[in-house]
Parts: structure tokens; sequence; C-alpha cells
């Protein structure tokens, strides 16, 4: 075993400790005689209205103490004084329950007191035994709906808990949110996807869910919901601070940003992180010059000599290698994920070392701007207060070896034909495909640089965090995705797409199996043949393909012989 730290557990000893640990908090109480907890038939309504008095003024109660019974009995009493005696006695058998056995009777007088005198309970207990009191039923309500609700509401107390009090230690206040521009780009634990103040809807849903859990049971649900009326009313919570953070980053991007009118004719250029074999990055390079770009950013994700020394020769393009010492300058850790390596190095582009531009894009090395005219020309078409434009992604049909790429695919809404088309096509896997793609449907954006607090996404801008739209879209340019350029590239990327990249199975996918998840059933349960079905139907060129497509306007026929561009930019293809 390596000494990575991920090798060792947070807790020495693993999860046998943890165990041992929590065990040793559940020994049984002992009693002495005559003690013990009132009979199953007990009368409640004699308890509804005798009122806790203090236990050190009651030689019965106070000590010395003559069990761990009486000594727990003395301080939820002294605790709970003035409150009236169903109270205590809902708290005395929590205390019971969470033990690691109990007397016979304990859970039923429980889930009776609630059954009974639930309205009473509710309307005095303060929210920490209320929250005791639902995760209670989590072990010991009398239907799986009950254990399961319980169970669910003590985990999201419980994480609440410990979240809230790591927090303290911010220097924040628990009703006071965190400012939008401090996020550290790092990836979340267990590489979950980050959580999206605009879009996101994780806070809802375990709210809701749980919501609706409740309303099917008339002992737990009027308990479970009341504790989540009073978690949606608190003012300093996590909730709360999502929902300031929220508001923020709206008010934030709806500030306009006037800037000065680009110059006749635009100068655009492109930026990219790569992480590619010398010869694509050269296809990238080539197409691009040819198209007229006026300056190329690349950012090697990985050490690449060959091609360094291919485009040295090249004024236009700016090579920078994120090694060590690149990251060590930007005063920040290098981001796990590589998502947020493109978005940190866009941005760096955006904001500071394209003055000289009036138009920048964030693109993949996978992808090609596919104009019908020239680049600078449809730039200049763009009204003179956009400050960015979308470009709509078309996605390669894979050609046989050795062909040029030519023939394309638009989605069913860039066509402008119903959602049932992309199911005629596409007879199989249809149902799965976002508008008939495998890839991303968004495209990307040219952005104006220079504009104050903003940064780039993946396929959008943001600013405080925000996810900026625009009505505006680059005229006659499209976005050429080779997503899957071929079998084997397909096949070869499938691994890493489906552990980091867009096959990816997000919290937002929706009820409707995505591609990532459609891929992951076919690879798990039929291997490589279940890959190479959907490749050869929803993928590789062909005639009756082509013909579905162009049935519906969504086929695009556009040559890109991007070897033909490297030979007459650098001379000959790299190996």
């Amino acid at each position: 075993m390596s000494d990575d730290a991920s090798d060792r557990p947070v807790y020495p000893g693993g999860i046998d400790a943890v165990l041992t640990q929590m065990e040793g908090r559940r020994d049984p109480f002992t009693y002495a005689e005559g003690e013990g907890l009132p009979p199953l038939d007990l009368r409640f309504a004699p308890l509804r209205d005798r009122i806790v008095g203090d236990p050190d003024a009651d030689a019965a109660e106070a000590p010395p103490f003559r069990s761990s019974y009486h000594r727990k009995r003395h301080a939820l009493r002294r605790e709970l004084t003035g409150q009236s005696e169903l109270v205590f006695l809902n708290a005395l058998l929590i205390s019971h329950l969470r033990k690691r056995s109990w007397p016979t009777h304990a859970p039923a007088l429980f889930r009776r007191l609630w059954a009974e005198e639930g309205a009473h309970l509710i309307e005095r207990l303060d929210p920490r035994w209320l929250v005791s009191s639902v995760s209670t039923f989590g072990d010991h309500g009398a239907t799986a709906a009950q254990r399961s609700l319980g169970l669910a509401l003590f985990t999201l107390m419980g994480t609440m808990k410990l979240y809230e009090f790591e927090r303290l230690h911010s220097g924040h206040g628990p009703d006071t949110a965190f400012p939008l521009d401090r996020r550290v780009d790092a990836a979340l634990p267990l590489r979950m996807d980050p959580y999206s103040l605009t879009s996101g809807g994780l806070d809802v849903n375990l709210i809701g869910r749980l919501w609706r859990e409740a309303e099917g049971d008339a002992v737990l649900g009027p308990p479970a919901r009341h504790l989540l009326t009073l978690l949606i009313h608190e003012p300093a919570s996590l909730f709360r601070r999502l929902q300031v953070m929220r508001q923020r980053k709206a008010r934030a991007a709806a500030r306009p940003r006037p800037l000065p009118a680009p110059r006749d004719p635009p100068r655009w250029g492109l930026v990219a992180t790569v992480d590619a074999a010398a010869a694509d990055i050269a296809r990238f390079v080539a197409h691009h010059l040819e198209l007229g770009a006026t300056a190329l950013h690349l950012y090697l994700d990985t050490p690449n000599a060959e091609a360094e020394a291919l485009l040295r020769e090249r004024p236009e393009v700016h090579v920078t290698r994120c090694d060590a010492a690149y990251w060590s300058a930007t005063g920040r850790a290098r981001p796990d994920a590589h998502q947020l390596r493109q978005i940190r190095n866009a941005t760096a582009v955006l904001q500071g070392t394209a003055p000289d531009l009036d138009w920048l894009a964030h693109i993949d090395v996978d992808e090609f701007l596919l104009p019908e005219g020239d680049i600078a020309q449809a730039l200049r078409g763009l009204p003179r207060d956009a400050t960015f434009a979308r470009m709509a992604p078309v996605e390669l049909l894979a050609p046989a070896p050795g062909e040029v790429p030519r023939h394309f695919k638009r989605t069913h809404r860039a066509a402008g034909r119903p959602p049932a088309v992309v199911e005629e096509i596409y007879p199989t896997f249809g149902l799965h495909l976002d508008g008939g793609f495998v890839s991303h449907v968004s495209g990307k954006v040219f952005a104006r640089p220079g504009q104050e607090g903003v940064r780039f996404g993946i396929h959008t801008l943001r600013r405080g965090g925000a996810h900026l739209t625009t009505e505006h879209a680059v005229p006659g340019v499209a976005l050429a995705h080779l997503h899957a350029a071929s079998w084997e590239h397909f096949r070869d990327r499938f691994a890493f797409r489906r552990a980091r990249g867009s096959y990816r199975v997000r919290e937002d996918d929706g009820d409707r199996m995505s591609v990532g998840q459609i891929l992951g059933f076919l690879h798990d349960t039929e291997g490589e043949e279940g890959l190479r079905a959907f490749f050869d139907e929803v993928c590789r060129d062909g005639p009756d393909l082509r013909a579905r497509l162009s049935a519906h306007d969504m086929l695009v026929t556009r040559p890109l012989d991007l070897d033909g561009a490297v030979r007459r930019v650098f001379g000959q293809v790299p190996a």
C-alpha cells in the first residue's frame, strides 16, 4: 500500500474503529430497585398539564444516583424543567431507544405517544428535540416508510450539524453568505459534480422529496413537515445562504458592461487547453490560421516537446506549458478536474492577455470553426453592444479511414424540427439522445475581452458565478465537433469520458436515461460489441443515415481537410 493520503482512513483504525466508538456509547441503562419506564398502557392525558419540576428540589429525583437510569432521568428533568411531563417522557424514551437494548415495550410506547399526543409534542418541543424525535423513527418506526423517512431526516440534520459547526471556523457567522468571487477551483470529494447556484436543484430536491414522503404518514408526517418548515424559515442556515448567493448572482448577471466598438475588421482568436498528439494540435492550429485567426493561445496540459517545436516559428501562436512552475506562479493549486483547468486558463486570456483581440473563443482541440464565409465579417455583423455570441454545434459523422471529414449533423432544434424526428433517425438509441447528439448541444461562444468580472465557462460566460445568456449567434459560423472521429477514437476515449468527461452520470440528468447512462449500460452488459452497435447507428457516416438527416434538414456537408491545412501551413503532418 502506498503512503498516499487517500490510502489512510480519516479515522485511525478505519470502519472497525468507527463502529467501536459508536457502540461504546450505547451501553444499556442500569436500574435500581423499583426504577423503570412506565407501562405501555400509561394514560397520557394527566401528563399533558403536569409540569416538570426542579429535580434537585425533589428527594426522589435528587442525587446521590442509584443507577445510570437515575442519572439520565435527573439530567433530562433538569434540562426540561418547566416543560410538560409528556415532553419529558418523549426524551426519556428516546434516550432508551438509542441504546443497544431497551425494555421490550419502549418502541411501542414511543410510537403510541406520538400517535396520540403528536400535536402536543410538536407545539412544545424545541427544534433539537424535534430532530431527535423524528430521527428515532429511523430505527423504531412502525413501517418501512417511517423508518426510511426517519433515517433520511437523521442523515440530513446530522450532516448539516457537522457542516455548520465546521463553518464557524471560517470566520463567517451562520447568517453570512460567502462572497461569490472567492470560490476555489478545486474538485469536490468523491468526484462529485459542483453544485450550480443558477440551475442546481439538489437543495429543493432534498427538501421536496422529504416533504412528499412525509405527506403519506399520519404519525411521523406532521412532526417531519413541521421540522422542514422550520428549516426553510431558518435565517441562518445553508439553504438561506444559498438563496442569498443565488440572488447576488442574478443581480450581477443583469449588470451591463459597455465596451468600445470592435475594430474594422475585427481581430479574433482562440484559447484552448490541450492534451493531444502533436499531429492533432497541428490540425487545430493550421485550420484556424487559414481561417484568419489573429492569435491562438494554447495551454499544454501535459508536456509536448514536438508540438512546441512545431509551433515555435508561428508568431500568431502563444504556447504555455502548464507544468508545476506554471501553476505555482498562478498562486493557486492545479485543479484536479480538467474542466476547471480549461476555465482557469481561458479566463486568464480573456481578462489579461488578449488586449489585441476584439473577439476570443474558448474551444477544445477536437472542435473546429466551420464558417460559410469570412469569420471576421461574420463577427462584424453582430450588434455593436453584443458582448458575446454563440456558435451552434454540428457533430461529425465519422468517415471511413483515409477519407476527409465532410458530413455533419445538427440538432432537431437548430433545424426547426420536432423532437420526434430524433427517434425516426436513430430508431434504437434516439430516445436517449439530446437533439441526436452524443456530445454537447450547447455549442461555444465568442466573447469580447475586457469585460469586468466576466469569466469563461465551458459553454458560456459567467459573472459572479452566474451563467450569462445571449440572444446573439455568430452568423454563418458553426462549431464542428469531432467527438467520435472514428470507431477507435470513440472506443479508446470511452473510459475517460465515463469517469471524468461528458459521459459522467449527473444528478440533473432527470428521468430520461442519458447518453452516459446508456453507454455505461451497453459497456457493462455487452462490452465492446454494445458500444460498437451504438457507434454504428449514431456516429458512423453512411448513405442511409445521411438520407434520414437530410430529410429533416439536419445534414451539413462541408469538407474539413485538416491534413491538407497542416501541409500548407507546416509543410508536413507530424507522425
